[in-house]
């Protein structure tokens, strides 16, 4: 950062650069002294296209499928700040730098079957999504179902009903609102029965430690969305989980005041599935994700993760 402007990394995609816009906008009114600039980084789950899991394409990558190569970026100084899709990034990062309070409002945590609704899809109805956790709850929920793993950006997933010879897609309705491309038909995912991945809808601010970006950023950020990314974060490291574990967790801000966390762990092929719930204060969310995680290793989650990490 020099005196008066911020280098901001991110992505190359469509959702990347709203999801920059969508932070920048009031940081760069509380500032309007400062020049932000943008950098594109490409990522290994960008530049790979054909490898069919991100689990697979994280291990070449040295680390995370959308997150290290803008994390290296930050460390070397490329970058000041990098805007995260907080779901893709792991819940430990890289040394030398920080999370930023998570900036709100936060998006629409949910999922989305696009192109059609659970009960309308005929049996055998191919369905596509890449997500681990997706393909096991809708599997839970549904399992006569063809899924078809997919990937790509949204706007190339979603063409897929019409073109790609899918009778749906599954979807975050975050990243569908964002670039405006929720279509005509489709079905909300309650968050109850199909929970999202930790951090879905969330952006995550990454700094430098101790950089000047950080200090200027350092007031940045909305504390309830915080609460609620960082319970659902710390139960997905007690689980020693990622984007490839099928792992979903949900946490909210309840008219008590009271900060609600709810998780279901689900094997692949859908046909186990534990869940647990719990409360706790606003101000100790890390607890309550541990705790939560406790509740669901206790019924069985353990095994269900173990079998899935078999080589």
């Amino acid at each position: 950062m020099s005196d008066d402007s911020v280098r901001i990394g991110s992505r190359a995609s469509k959702l990347a650069r709203a999801q920059v816009a969508e932070w920048l906008g009031p940081v760069a009114e509380q500032f309007p002294g400062v020049r932000f600039k943008r950098e594109t980084i490409l990522e290994g789950g960008d530049q790979d296209r054909s490898t069919p899991t991100l689990a697979e394409v994280a291990k070449t990558a040295g680390g995370s499928a959308f997150s290290t190569n803008q994390e290296e970026a930050l460390v070397t100084g490329r970058v000041d700040v990098v805007v995260h899709s907080l779901k893709d990034l792991p819940t430990t990062v890289r040394e030398g730098t920080t999370l930023l309070v998570t900036p709100g409002p936060r998006q629409d945590v949910r999922d989305v079957l696009c192109g059609a609704t659970l009960q309308g899809l005929p049996r055998g109805a191919r369905v596509g999504t890449g997500a681990p956790r997706r393909v096991a709850q809708l599997l839970a929920l549904r399992p006569d179902l063809d899924v078809i793993p997919i990937r790509g950006n949204v706007p190339g997933r979603l063409a897929r009903t019409t073109k790609g010879g899918l009778d749906a897609v599954v979807l975050a309705a975050a990243g569908l609102s964002r670039l405006d491309l929720m279509p005509e038909v489709h079905e909300i995912l309650d968050p109850a029965v199909f929970p999202p991945s930790p951090g879905q809808g969330a952006l995550g601010i990454q700094v430098r430690t101790g950089s000047a970006a950080a200090r200027l950023l350092a007031g940045t950020g909305d504390p309830q969305v915080d609460a609620c990314v960082r319970a659902e974060r710390a139960l997905l490291a007690e689980l020693h989980g990622g984007c490839s574990v099928p792992v979903g967790a949900w946490a909210r801000i309840g008219q008590d005041g009271m900060l609600h966390l709810s998780a279901a762990v689900t094997s692949l092929n859908g046909a186990q599935q534990v869940t647990a719930a719990g409360s706790g204060p606003v101000d100790a969310p890390e607890k309550l994700g541990a705790c939560v995680a406790a509740d669901l290793l206790d019924q069985g989650a353990a095994g269900i993760l173990a079998e899935i990490r078999k080589p």
